[in-house]
This record gives C-alpha cells, structure tokens and sequence, in this order.
C-alpha cells in the first residue's frame, strides 16, 4: 500500500476487549455492543506522526476492504499496530484467503490507517 500523507502503514491484530464481551452479553443488536467494536486503538506517539489526536475517525483500509472507526488511544500497543476488537467491523478488513485452513488470519493484516 503506498502511504499517503499523515497516514501510516501498519500491521492490524483483532482480539476481545472486556467492553466488547460486556456488549456481547447485553445484546449484540444493541449501542453499546456497536461502540465497543467501533474502535481503533494505537500507540499515543502514532497520533502525534499523523498529526491528529486520540478520538479523531480514523480510515483504515487493507486489501480485503475499508473501516471507518473512532480512535483511542493506548501507551500499551506496539507502534506501527493498530487493534480493533474482533467482530463485525474488523471483519470487513479481513480477506476471504484461508490458506486452506477454512479459517481467515484475524491477526497481521497489512493495513494503512488515515485520519478522516
């Protein structure tokens, strides 16, 4: 993918978050379950390269297709990573190759990420 300006290459893990849990027993057709997987997170020093603040939308496209989705940020996460919690928006960024597995990579995804 080539990088435009203010955006940035990374590599994209999905995985459950205590909120997306929280909203999955609640009901997945409801708000807080739709937030809770509405939602990037990334290294705080990644916002300052691209030039924008935790809590901008952030795009986020790979080859499998294209998210739009708030941001938060976390001093935890690698930089050069995003994580979006696994569920019906990260699978929109998800290929259909299994590699013969039956089974997509959820984790590794090659992707860049620009502010809207």
């Amino acid at each position: 993918m080539a990088e435009k300006e203010n955006s940035r290459n990374c590599v994209l893990i999905t995985g459950r978050t205590q909120a997306q849990t929280k909203g999955m027993h609640l009901g997945k057709t409801g708000d807080f379950y739709s937030n809770a997987v509405s939602v990037a997170l990334m290294h705080p020093e990644m916002f300052k390269t691209m030039g924008v603040e935790a809590g901008c939308t952030l795009r986020i496209r790979s080859a499998g297709g294209e998210i739009s989705v708030r941001s938060e940020s976390d001093p935890g996460m690698p930089a050069d990573m995003v994580f979006v919690p696994m569920g019906p928006v990260a699978n929109m960024l998800v290929g259909p190759d299994t590699g013969g597995c039956g089974m997509p990579a959820f984790k590794g995804i090659r992707v860049e990420v620009t502010p809207e």
